[in-house]
Order: structure tokens, then sequence, then C-alpha cells
């Protein structure tokens, strides 16, 4: 009876641990997927994506990228 139930524990634990990595991992590839949606439609209003903001290539400031992800223009992840 020992054995049948210390590999019940194993189960528990077994599935306890595959649902925090499932967790961890779907917060994970979300933000992923959230970040490459953005920087796509930074790209398609002719900005480039860096450090969190999008970017003109002459320097000039800032691009306004929301109007990009509503317009059709992004790609739908």
């Amino acid at each position: 009876m020992k054995e049948a139930a210390g590999e019940a524990n194993m189960t528990v634990i077994t599935i306890v641990l595959i649902a925090i990595v499932l967790a961890v991992g779907t917060v994970i590839v979300r933000s992923m997927m959230s970040n490459t949606r953005k920087s796509s439609a930074c790209t398609a209003c002719g900005g480039y994506w860096k450090g969190g903001q999008c970017t003109t290539y002459d320097g000039s400031g800032t691009v306004d990228y929301n109007s990009c992800l509503t317009d059709g223009k992004d790609v739908n992840i």
C-alpha cells in the first residue's frame, strides 16, 4: 500500500509541476507575441522598434504606430 501512495504523490507532484511550467510559458509566449505585433506595426508605419519605442529612421522622434495596429496593416497573430 505504501508504494501505491508514494506513486500517487509523485503523480500529483508531476501534474503540479507541469501546470506551473505551462503557466510560466504561456506568460512568456504572450509577451513575446505582443512585442512582435508592436514591432511589426511600427515597421508598417515606417519606423523601427528600439528600446520599447517606435523610432523614426531620421532620428526626429517617435512614430505613433497605434493607427497601424488598427487599420489592418499589422499581422494578425
